[in-house]
């Protein structure tokens, strides 16, 4: 049977968790490549023993550093010869509450979030070719004004103006640059603060969103696979909101993705 993806090769930062190891999984199933990137080993390994170690490479890497993002791009080329996806995922949340944050608090999630999407482009580009797709995460949070989310809110405000730059950038060459957009999503992130916690917040949440519940990272990976295939092959420099309707009803309370 014919994927969407056949025969496309993808990277994805971040690919050993949450929404990229549910991307990852749903590119497998569509017939593509996968070098899915993290900085944990162990979830690395348990995230190909899950994928598929023949369709799966993983590169233990920061997102941070420009050499890793450009071993990352080449493992691609290196093992599967091309390279056509790019889903920049690699990201983190924090509180960054005024007058009770540190510095290097608040500049950690700019330099993860917002330099790290940028090295990974950086080095990916010079690969793609015409038909490639990139693919950026920003927040309904760059627009809602979450209590205590600053520095969050501020990256992903910055990536949906990277995600404009890099289109304008890249359309003479017929590469396509789109960002999806989640709302709150039910991730792994979620079960650090406790089930008691975390049910609360989940509760919280769902009566701000339209559709009442958090999002599923397959939910958030659909959408994804629709903006990396060539069904999506005229959409260049969007953002595609999967927030179920929150984006425009301020969050009370903290959220993560």
């Amino acid at each position: 049977m014919m994927g969407k993806l056949n025969g496309k090769v993808a990277l994805i930062t971040g690919g050993n968790s949450g929404i990229g190891l549910a991307t990852a999984k749903r590119f497998v199933q569509e017939g593509a490549k996968v070098v899915i990137t993290g900085r944990n080993q162990a979830s690395l390994t348990d995230a190909v023993n899950e994928l598929g170690a023949e369709n799966v490479v993983a590169v233990q890497a920061d997102a941070t550093d420009p050499a890793g993002a450009e071993h990352a791009a080449r493992t691609a080329i290196e093992r599967y010869g091309r390279l056509d996806i790019v889903f920049a995922n690699a990201g983190i949340a924090g509180n960054t509450p005024l007058g009770g944050t540190k510095p290097e608090d608040f500049e950690q999630i700019l330099k993860i979030n917002v330099s790290g999407v940028f090295y990974t482009v950086q080095a990916a580009a010079p690969h793609l070719q015409a038909g490639a797709s990139i693919i950026l995460v920003g927040s309904v949070l760059a627009t809602t004004g979450g209590i205590g989310r600053a520095a969050y809110a501020a990256s992903k405000g910055a990536v949906s103006s990277m995600a404009r730059v890099f289109a304008t950038e890249l359309s003479p060459r017929g590469i396509r640059v789109n960002t999806v957009v989640p709302g709150a999503t039910k991730t792994p992130i979620w079960g650090a603060s406790g089930p008691e916690q975390t049910a609360q917040l989940e509760a919280a949440l769902s009566r701000s969103i339209p559709l009442g519940r958090l999002g599923d990272p397959e939910e958030i990976a659909n959408a994804v696979l629709f903006l990396a295939s060539d069904e999506s092959s005229f959409v260049q420099a969007a953002e595609l909101q999967v927030d179920g309707g929150a984006d425009g009803a301020p969050f009370a309370a903290p959220i993560y993705r």
